[in-house]
């Protein structure tokens, strides 16, 4: 998109720490787009690009650790520079280990936040975004959120898509289904149900019924693989 090198998302909830931030990255040349709560803020992260966002660690709604590690889901990789009152250090590590590029405690000073920022921006600049997966006649385009095999899309609802992007992410890997109700379904505990085979089994009919060969894989007393045959 035009501008991008410059585009800049804000993600904060205090109306005054808001206005300094947004004025302090505007006077220094960038395009800010500002997001009160976690829900704007993971909309606006997922619909848009952005060179660089800001993320307060305390949000309404959804905390920025948990929009990080959406994102990075996702696999959007926008460089995001946590700013948060809470400074120890599993503090910090918890953020960085989400996904968090950078970590600066509450309060701080502004030239140190746009020096932290501009430091972002130059390594975003030269990085090259994940945004299609592709294995065997694969392909996941992650930003459309359309799959195709062999050219033709295949309808898949959203938690479809994202149980397929995951595997997808993990290509030639086995995911367990207790990593996939922690990044799929968001649970870190086991329902006991049987939800995650029957949502493998409706992405199986839809990604292999038809085709030359299969790249879901069941692996008896684990989990699943997806591959392509060598």
């Amino acid at each position: 998109m035009p501008g991008y090198a410059r585009h800049v998302l804000v993600i904060e909830d205090d109306a005054e720490t808001a206005d300094q931030l947004v004025d302090c990255l505007k006077s220094s040349g960038y395009d800010v787009d500002l997001a009160v709560d976690g829900e704007d803020g993971l909309r606006r992260a997922l619909t848009a690009d952005y060179v660089v966002m800001t993320v307060d660690r305390m949000l309404p709604h959804i905390d920025g650790i948990e929009i990080i590690r959406r994102l990075r889901e996702e696999g959007i990789v926008t460089p995001a520079l946590i700013l948060s009152a809470l400074g120890e250090v599993d503090d910090r590590v918890r953020g960085l280990r989400a996904g968090g590029d950078d970590y600066l405690v509450k309060p701080f000073a502004f030239r140190e936040m746009l020096a932290r920022v501009d430091a972002l921006a130059r390594r975003s600049r030269t990085m090259v975004k994940e945004t299609m997966l592709r294995i065997g006649d694969l392909e996941i385009d992650l930003l459309a959120r359309i799959a195709r095999r062999r050219g033709r899309e295949i309808e898949l609802l959203p938690r479809e898509f994202r149980l397929l992007a995951y595997l997808a992410r993990n290509a030639g890997q086995v995911v367990s289904r207790t990593m996939l109700l922690q990044h799929v379904w968001d649970l870190h505990f086991d329902p006991t149900t049987n939800v995650i085979d029957v949502y493998v089994g409706r992405v199986r009919r839809k990604i292999d019924s038809g085709q030359d060969y299969p790249l879901i894989h069941t692996i008896r007393g684990i989990g699943f693989c997806l591959r392509a045959p060598e």
